[in-house]
């Protein structure tokens, strides 16, 4: 009972019955038909259904404006919050915080009765509204975290060579916070891209993501394209994680130099 590995020993069950075990069955159920039979034919479909195909670009649309509205918000909120000279409370942190405390489901909810009420006709507006109110906690802390640990010296030493203001933020601070930009980008490009719960409350669906279809083909019993439109989406998630990974690093060194 003294070694680590025995107390480390429920994570790993746990891991395996609630990680590794699904991420299999949806592996499996991609490549399978209705009688059990390996088939591409699940895969394909995606690739032939053109009603799949215009969901997800405009689910990719949506994630990226989505993206780009709270990084424009979230980085000029975490630099306030990093700066002490502009942030001498530590209590506005935990005011950024306190949105979390709910749950999503319910703040989506009151969003829309707000909408509803203030008599806003429900759309892509009102879609983006609440996926920017949802996921800009998600944006800010990363780059908080990143300019809060980031060493001050750099800074100090460009503007004892002369930098203004200006060139210290575009030639030190910008590029030393470029890893916790790529990681709030993660945490807001890929839920968004997979959400549907936020689109059907705030568009009366109007408006599906690709979430919505997954969820539609899961509760219609197609369950083998239902997990073969999760695959696509987990390895899409992979590649961009590969990718944010790479980037990040070269960021980072580039930064440093």
């Amino acid at each position: 009972m003294n070694k680590r590995s025995t107390w480390a020993l429920p994570y790993f069950i746990f891991l395996v019955l609630f990680v590794v075990l699904p991420l299999v069955l949806v592996v499996i159920y991609s490549f399978q038909d209705n009688s059990g039979h390996f088939t591409l034919a699940n895969i394909g479909k995606f690739f032939s259904d053109k009603d799949s195909l215009a969901t997800f670009a405009l689910s990719i649309e949506v994630a990226l404006e989505n993206t780009a509205l709270c990084i424009l918000i979230g980085y000029p909120a975490a630099y306030i919050l990093a700066d002490k000279n502009l942030n001498r409370s530590a209590v506005t942190v935990v005011l950024f915080i306190l949105p979390m405390w709910v749950n999503a489901l319910m703040r989506t909810l009151a969003t829309a009765e707000l909408f509803t009420m203030a008599g806003v006709a429900l759309g892509k507006g009102t879609l983006l509204f609440g996926m920017c109110y949802d996921y800009l906690p998600f944006m800010i802390y990363p780059i908080y975290n990143q300019l809060n640990k980031m060493d001050k010296s750099y800074a100090e030493a460009a503007q004892d060579l002369g930098a203004t203001p200006g060139e210290v933020f575009r030639k030190v601070t910008l590029p030393l916070s470029m890893p916790g930009v790529w990681s709030g980008v993660m945490m807001v490009f890929m839920p968004t891209v997979s959400t549907f719960a936020i689109s059907e409350f705030l568009t009366n669906n109007k408006i599906k993501l690709f979430g919505t279809i997954i969820q539609e083909n899961i509760n219609n019993s197609m369950w083998n394209y239902g997990a073969a439109l999760s695959l696509i989406m987990l390895v899409i998630i992979g590649i961009t994680t590969f990718l944010q990974g790479s980037d990040s690093q070269e960021d980072a060194v580039g930064g440093t130099v």
